[in-house]
C-alpha cells in the first residue's frame, strides 16, 4: 500500500507567546473577573466593619551605658570592687525577661479578660471595666474558666454557676464557688453598666506572659545614644499604655533592686571586717598600755630617734603588704567557703585587675545559682555548666592568690630583712623599746586598716541612701496610628484577591483542558493540511449561508469551497478499486489487477464529474452536519448542481436542517430495497441548484447496509447528474460507517472544533492519516472562538459588515454564562 504522508511533518514549535492572544483569552472571561472584584471587595469592606482596630503605643527610655560613658563609676567602683559594665543590650535583655514581663502581667490582672455582648460582637472593656475581679483563695485551675457577672445596682451582682443556677453577692464581700474564692470590688465606672453583663475570662497566666513577650519590641533607637524603645500593639490604647508604663517602673524597681543588694552585700562585708579589726586594735592598745605600765616608760631614747624613722618608712611599706595578704586571705576565706554562707568581699588594696575580674565573675556566678534555686530543683541540669563554670573560677582564683602571695611574702621578707639591719644597728638600745617599737607598730597596722574601712563603710552608706534607677523616662507610653487594619492595604489586598482568584481559576482550566484549541496543536501534531478555518456559530440558525446575518462565516465557506475545487482538480477518477476496498472492509477477497489505492496529490488532470466529498470527524458534537450543509449550499450559490447525501445513518440532522420531511424514501430505504432509483429518494431544498438525500427510515444495521453494494450504484448513479456531491457521515471514532462510505469518496474533511476535540484524538486522526484510510484527507478547524480561547489569526469583522448588516449586540444568555 502507497503511503505518501506516513511520516508526521515536523513543524517549527512557536516559542515566543502571543500577549495579545493571552489577554484576549483572559478578557473573555470579565464577568468573573467582575464578579471576583465585586466579591472581595465586598469581603474587604465587611472585614473593615468587624475587625477591631490595633493601636501602636510606644515609650522612651534613656538608661546608663558604661561602654559609651567609661568615665562614669559608680560607688562600687570607686571602691575598687569589680563589677561588670552596664550595656544598653544587656538592658533590653532584662526589659524582655520572662520574670519582668509576669510580674506585670500579674500586676495589671492581663491574664483576665472582661468583655460586654453589643449585638452580634463582644468588646473588650479595659479601659471601662465597672469592677475588678480579685481571686483570694484558687479553688481550681482559673485557665479557660469564664464567669459571667450581672449588675443589678451599686451594691449587687449576679453570676451563673456551672450547673447554671443563679446566685446573687455583693460588691466587695467574699465569694466561694467553684472558682474558689474570690470577691468584685466595684469602680467607678459601675453606675454607667448597671443592668449589663459583663463577661469574665480567665486566660493561663504563663500563655499570657509569653503573648506579651512575643508582642513586645524593644530595641535601641540610636546607636550612639543609649535610648531604647518600647513598641506593643494592642486592640485597647489604655491597656497598651498600661503595659508598657507598668513594664518601665518594674524595670526601674528590679535594677534599683540589685543595686541595693550589691551595695548592702559591700556594707555587711565591711561591717564584718570592722568588727574584727576593733577586737584587734584594742588589744594592740591594751598591750602598748600595759607594757608602758610594767616597764616604767614614758618616752623614747633619742637614740632611737634615728631607728625610729628608718624603721617606720620600712614599716609603711611592710603594712601595706600585710594590709594585702589580709585581704587575700579574706578572699581565699570567701573562695574555700560554700556558695551561699558569704558575701563577696571588698577587693580593698589589690590592684591586680585579673584577680577583680575573677572575684566578680564568681559573684555573679554564685548569685545566678542562687536564683536558679529559686525556681529549679538543684539536681537539674541545668546548674551542670553554671557548677563548672564556678569550679574553674575559684581555681583561677586560688592560682592567681598564690601568685600575688609569692610576690608579697618575698616583699615581706625583704622588708623584714631590711628591719634586721636596722635593729642590729642599735643593738645596744635597751630591749625593753625594742618591745615598745614592735608594739607600737602593730597598733599602726591595726589602726591605719580600721580607719580605711571605716571611712569606705560611710561612703557606701552614702551610696546605698542614694540608690537610683539607671533608667530615664524621655516618653511616656502614648498612643500611635492604627496598625491593623490599615484601609489601602486591605483594599489592595481585596483587588489583588479578587482579580488574582480568577486568573489562577482560568488559567488551571486551560492548563488541565484537555481539548484542542489553537491550530498549532494540530500543525504539530499532524502532517495534515488545514484546508480552512471557520469561526464559532452562534445558536439560532444551522444554514448561515441562506442570509447575510454572519457575512465573515460566509467567506470562510466561500474559502474552503474555492480549496476543494483546486483539491478535487489534483484527482482524477475513481479514488480506489472498489473491489480492494471491499475487502478491506468487508474481509471479501478482492479481484485480480487491484492494484491501486488513492490516487496520490501529485497526480494532475481534468477534474472529473461528480466529485464525491466526505465529511466527518472523531466525535458527536463537531460540527459535521453544519458544515456539510452550508459547504454544500457555498457550492451551490456557485451554479454548480449540488446534491447532500444524509449518511449518518444513526443521527440524521440534514433533513431537519433544510426542513424537508424525514418520512420520505431515503438512502436506507434505497440500500435496502434494491426497487428504489435515486431520483425516488432525492428532494429538491429551497436553495438552487442543491437537491438532498436524506437518511430515510433508521435501520438497526446501517453498516451491513452500506456494504452490501448499493452505496456503489447509488454513487455511480448520481456522478453524471451532479457537479459534487457532499457526504455527512458518522464519527469516524464511533463507528466504521465512514471508513465504508470513503470508498466512494475522493476528497476526506475531517473536521475538529475548537474545544470539543481532544488533544487525544490526534493521535488516531495521524493513525487514519497514516494508514490511508481516508481519500486526500484534510482539515477544517470549525467553531473557532478568538474572544474564549484567543486563538484565531486576527479575524477582523469590521470588513464583512456593512450599513445594512450588523453583527448581534449582545450574545445570548447562553454565552454570557460561559464567560465564566
Amino acid at each position: 500500500m502507497t503511503n505518501h504522508l506516513s511520516n508526521r511533518r515536523q513543524l517549527p514549535k512557536h516559542h515566543i507567546t502571543d500577549l495579545w492572544t493571552v489577554l484576549t483569552r483572559y478578557v473573555y472571561h470579565w464577568p468573573l473577573f467582575v464578579l471576583g472584584a465585586g466579591l472581595s471587595i465586598a469581603a474587604g469592606i465587611f472585614y473593615l466593619k468587624i475587625t477591631k482596630p490595633v493601636y501602636g503605643i510606644s515609650a522612651t527610655i534613656l538608661v546608663k551605658d558604661e561602654k559609651k560613658s567609661p568615665r562614669e563609676k559608680s560607688a562600687l567602683q570607686e571602691l575598687n570592687q569589680s563589677s561588670a559594665p552596664n550595656n544598653a543590650e544587656s538592658e533590653i535583655q532584662i526589659i524582655k525577661s520572662r520574670g519582668l514581663i509576669a510580674a506585670v502581667v500579674n500586676d495589671l490582672q492581663l491574664w483576665t479578660v472582661y468583655t460586654k455582648t453589643e449585638g452580634m460582637t463582644s468588646r473588650d472593656i479595659y479601659q471601662a471595666k465597672p469592677f475588678t475581679f480579685t481571686l483570694l483563695h484558687e479553688g481550681r485551675d482559673l485557665t479557660g474558666q469564664k464567669l459571667s457577672v450581672t449588675i443589678l445596682d451599686d451594691k449587687r451582682f449576679e453570676f451563673t454557676d456551672p450547673d447554671g443556677a443563679r446566685k446573687t453577692a455583693a460588691f466587695g464581700k467574699e465569694v466561694s464557688s467553684h472558682l474558689g474564692r474570690w470577691a468584685i470590688e466595684p469602680a467607678r465606672t459601675l453606675h454607667s453598666h448597671i443592668g449589663s453583663t459583663i463577661n469574665i475570662a480567665f486566660n493561663d497566666p504563663d500563655k499570657t506572659s509569653n503573648a506579651y513577650m512575643k508582642a513586645l519590641d524593644v530595641h535601641l533607637l540610636d546607636k550612639l545614644a543609649p535610648t531604647i524603645g518600647l513598641f506593643i500593639n494592642d486592640e485597647v490604647p489604655t491597656r497598651g499604655k498600661d503595659v508598657l508604663n507598668h513594664i518601665i517602673n518594674q524595670y526601674n524597681i528590679l535594677t534599683a533592686a540589685e543595686e541595693k543588694r550589691t551595695t548592702k552585700s559591700t556594707i555587711d562585708f565591711i561591717d564584718s571586717r570592722l568588727a574584727s579589726l576593733t577586737g584587734e586594735l584594742n588589744n594592740a592598745e591594751k598591750e602598748v598600755e600595759g607594757f608602758r605600765t610594767s616597764e616604767g616608760l614614758t618616752d623614747i631614747n633619742s637614740q632611737s630617734k634615728v631607728y625610729l624613722e628608718n624603721v617606720q618608712m620600712n614599716d609603711s611599706k611592710l603594712n601595706e603588704v600585710n594590709v594585702q595578704l589580709n585581704v587575700l586571705s579574706g578572699v581565699e576565706q570567701y573562695v574555700n567557703s560554700s556558695p551561699a554562707n558569704q558575701n563577696a568581699p571588698a577587693m580593698v588594696g589589690i590592684a591586680d585587675p585579673a584577680l577583680n575580674n575573677l572575684v566578680e565573675k564568681l559573684s555573679q556566678l554564685q548569685l545566678k545559682r542562687v536564683a536558679l534555686l529559686a525556681t529549679t530543683p538543684e539536681k537539674n541540669p541545668e546548674f551542670i555548666p553554671i557548677n563548672d563554670q564556678i569550679r574553674e573560677t575559684r581555681a583561677g582564683i586560688k592560682e592567681n592568690i598564690q601568685g600575688i602571695k609569692s610576690g608579697l611574702l618575698s616583699t615581706k621578707r625583704e622588708l623584714q630583712s631590711f628591719n634586721n639591719k636596722f635593729e642590729s644597728s642599735i643593738r645596744n638600745i635597751p630591749g625593753q623599746e625594742r618591745q615598745f617599737v614592735g608594739m607600737k607598730r602593730q597598733q599602726a597596722i591595726k589602726e591605719n586598716l580600721y580607719v580605711y574601712l571605716l571611712q569606705k563603710r560611710e561612703e557606701m552608706a552614702l551610696s546605698y541612701a542614694g540608690t537610683v534607677s539607671d533608667a530615664r523616662i524621655v516618653d511616656y507610653a502614648s498612643v500611635g496610628d492604627v496598625v491593623w487594619p490599615r484601609l489601602p492595604l486591605v483594599g489592595a489586598l481585596a483587588v489583588i484577591f479578587g482579580l488574582g482568584l480568577p486568573f489562577l481559576v482560568i488559567y488551571f482550566r486551560h492548563s488541565f483542558n484537555r481539548k484542542i484549541t489553537g491550530r498549532n496543536e494540530i500543525e504539530e501534531a499532524l502532517a495534515i493540511p488545514i484546508i480552512g478555518e471557520l469561526s464559532y456559530q452562534e445558536a439560532g440558525g444551522n444554514i448561515v449561508l441562506t442570509n447575510e446575518t454572519n457575512p465573515m462565516i460566509s467567506e470562510q465557506f466561500r474559502s474552503i469551497r474555492t480549496n476543494l475545487h483546486y483539491l478535487h482538480q489534483q484527482n482524477t477518477g475513481i479514488s480506489v478499486n472498489r473491489h480492494e476496498r471491499l475487502a478491506d472492509h468487508t474481509g471479501i477477497p478482492a479481484m485480480a489487477g487491484s492494484v491501486s489505492r488513492w490516487p496520490l496529490e501529485e497526480e494532475s488532470s481534468p477534474a472529473p464529474h461528480g466529485r464525491v466529498t466526505l465529511v466527518t470527524s472523531s466525535v458527536s458534537n463537531e460540527g459535521k452536519s453544519f458544515v456539510s450543509s452550508n459547504l454544500a449550499v457555498s457550492i451551490a450559490a456557485s451554479g454548480k448542481k449540488t446534491v447532500i447525501l444524509e449518511m449518518d445513518l444513526r443521527k440524521p440532522k440534514i433533513s431537519a436542517m433544510f426542513k424537508l420531511p424525514s418520512r420520505h424514501p431515503g438512502i436506507t430505504d434505497f440500500l435496502s430495497s434494491g426497487r428504489l432509483s435515486s431520483e425516488d429518494i432525492t428532494q429538491a431544498s429551497a436553495v438552487a441548484n442543491l437537491d438532498v438525500i436524506g437518511c430515510g427510515a433508521i435501520a438497526d444495521n446501517p453498516s451491513e447496509l452500506l456494504s452490501n453494494g448499493g452505496l456503489e450504484k447509488l454513487i455511480d448513479d448520481l456522478r453524471p447528474i451532479y457537479d459534487d456531491i457532499i457526504i455527512d457521515t458518522p464519527p469516524i471514532h464511533l463507528v466504521t460507517d465512514a471508513m465504508i462510505i470513503a470508498m466512494e469518496a475522493n476528497v476526506s474533511l475531517y473536521l475538529i472544533r475548537q474545544g470539543v476535540t481532544g488533544k487525544n484524538e490526534l493521535d488516531f486522526i495521524s493513525e487514519i492519516h497514516d494508514e490511508d484510510k481516508l481519500p486526500n484527507m484534510r482539515i477544517v478547524f470549525n467553531g473557532i472562538n478568538k474572544a474564549k480561547y484567543g486563538y484565531g489569526y486576527g479575524f477582523d469583522t469590521s470588513y464583512y459588515y456593512t450599513g445594512k448588516t450588523k453583527p448581534a449586540s449582545r450574545a445570548s444568555f447562553k454565552t454570557f454564562l460561559s464567560r465564566f
